[in-house]
């Protein structure tokens, strides 16, 4: 599994990876908005790789492409993507390390890894939830031509409070449209 883009590879998570994602994901900053908590132990990210690898992107469940940056030879983040039964949906989310934020990294591999699933995979519908605080995500996504499809009120219980979420979709036509003529998707999406 390799996806290359003009910055980046993404793809299998290896058992060397467990060392890197243990310390992005301890960072404060980068777990605020997710489910897990800071710090991440090395015990729980070497868990968490065994099942990334064993996982299968092509199959219902979850699946997590490891970003690496090869100019540093450095694991910077993760997407994952958990597929549905049906094969035709997904729903998909990001993590980055923090010295790799606000530099396109994420809008990059994300977008590396829709054009996978519509292209390659056929999907029809893939969708992005996050907390409604955290505006970043929620740009990445709008950037990358999702719509906002709800705000769902103190929907999730986290970390010691209720809060909102946002959810966004995006359908195949709308991307592949998007890409079929570049200027629309430059005026949608400026960098």
């Amino acid at each position: 599994m390799l996806i290359t883009t003009e910055r980046l590879v993404l793809r299998r998570f290896r058992a060397a990876d467990a060392t890197a994602l243990a310390e992005y994901r301890s960072d404060p900053e980068v777990a605020r908005y997710q489910s897990w908590d800071a710090p991440f132990p090395l015990l729980r990210a070497e868990t968490a790789v065994t099942n990334f690898i064993a996982s299968d992107p092509d199959k219902a469940g979850w699946f997590q492409y490891a970003i690496e940056h090869p100019g540093e030879k450095a694991l910077i983040g993760d997407v994952a993507v958990h597929l549905h039964d049906n094969l035709k949906q997904a729903e998909v989310g990001f993590t980055l390390a923090r010295a790799y934020q606000k530099k396109g990294f994420a809008t990059e591999a994300v977008g590396a890894v829709l054009d996978r699933l519509f292209r390659v995979q056929g999907l029809h519908k893939v969708t992005g939830e996050c907390d409604a605080r955290n505006a970043g995500s929620a740009a990445l996504m709008e950037r990358l031509g999702f719509t906002r499809e709800g705000h769902l009120r103190q929907q999730t219980w986290i970390k010691g409070e209720w809060t909102d979420d946002l959810i966004f979709g995006l359908l195949a036509e709308e991307w592949l449209l998007d890409r079929a003529q570049p200027d629309r998707a430059e005026r949608r999406h400026p960098q």
